[in-house]
């Protein structure tokens, strides 16, 4: 049931990196029924740092931890695109670096419905370009 509070996603991209299964296949499932072309759940850093060369996105959903791996280095090339993300992580705020405590946050477990609205409004700021 599509209720009129839920954001729309349509002609949004949204590129997924989560290493937890459950986790990243619900999110992905939830933007894609609001509209959302999704990429991923992508599961390790090295093709997470791939998909930002080579897919085409608009807002990255981001976990910190990638099967022990710090994504980091995927927030920083993100930052340097000028591409908006987020992340969910079960880390609290004193384990992220300085350089992103402007970067929305969603603790494990969030809600859903939060994460899709902030992704939406982050998809309602990126320049469309005309088709």
């Amino acid at each position: 049931m599509v209720h009129h509070s839920e954001p729309s996603l349509k002609d949004c991209r949204v590129l997924i990196v989560e290493d937890e299964y459950l986790i990243g296949d619900d999110l992905a499932n939830a933007l894609r029924e609001l509209g959302a072309h999704v990429i991923g759940p992508v599961t390790e850093l090295v093709d997470a740092m791939s998909s930002i060369e080579h897919d085409v996105f608009d807002v990255a959903v981001l976990d910190i931890n990638l099967r022990g791996c710090s994504a980091f280095p995927v927030a920083d090339e993100l930052m340097r695109d000028g591409k908006p993300f987020i992340f969910t992580t079960g880390y609290g705020v004193e384990n992220i670096p300085d350089r992103f405590q402007h970067v929305r946050r969603w603790d494990k477990p969030y809600d859903l419905e939060k994460v899709t609205a902030n992704v939406a409004e982050l998809c309602r700021r990126v320049p469309r370009l005309a088709a």
